[in-house]
C-alpha cells in the first residue's frame, strides 16, 4: 500500500488536457520542483534529473487508454540531505 496516494478521474476536453500536459511539461524542465493541479488541491514534487518513464497504449475494441508513467526513488535525494558535500555517509 502506498504511504500517499492522490488520484483524479475526469472528463476533460482535448485542450485542457493538452494545458495539463504542457504545464507538467514546464514544471519538470524547471528547476526540480513541479506543482500539480490534482482534485480540489495542489501536489507539490520535487523530481530529480532522472526519472523512469513509461508508456503504454492498449486498444481494447473501441476503447483507446493511453498511460504515461513518471517514477522516480526519493532515498537518494534523502540521503544527499543528511551528508554533506562529498561525504557518504559510510
Amino acid at each position: 500500500m502506498a504511504d500517499v496516494k492522490i488520484e483524479q478521474k475526469v472528463a476533460l476536453t482535448r485542450a485542457e488536457v493538452a494545458q495539463w500536459v504542457s504545464d507538467l511539461g514546464k514544471a519538470l524542465s524547471g528547476d526540480g520542483t513541479v506543482s500539480l493541479r490534482v482534485a480540489d488541491s495542489t501536489v507539490e514534487l520535487k523530481v530529480p534529473d532522472r526519472v523512469r518513464f513509461e508508456a503504454e497504449v492498449e486498444v481494447d475494441g473501441d476503447e483507446v487508454e493511453l498511460e504515461l508513467e513518471l517514477k522516480w526513488s526519493t532515498a537518494r535525494t534523502a540521503a544527499k540531505a543528511g551528508h554533506p558535500k562529498g561525504t557518504t555517509g559510510t
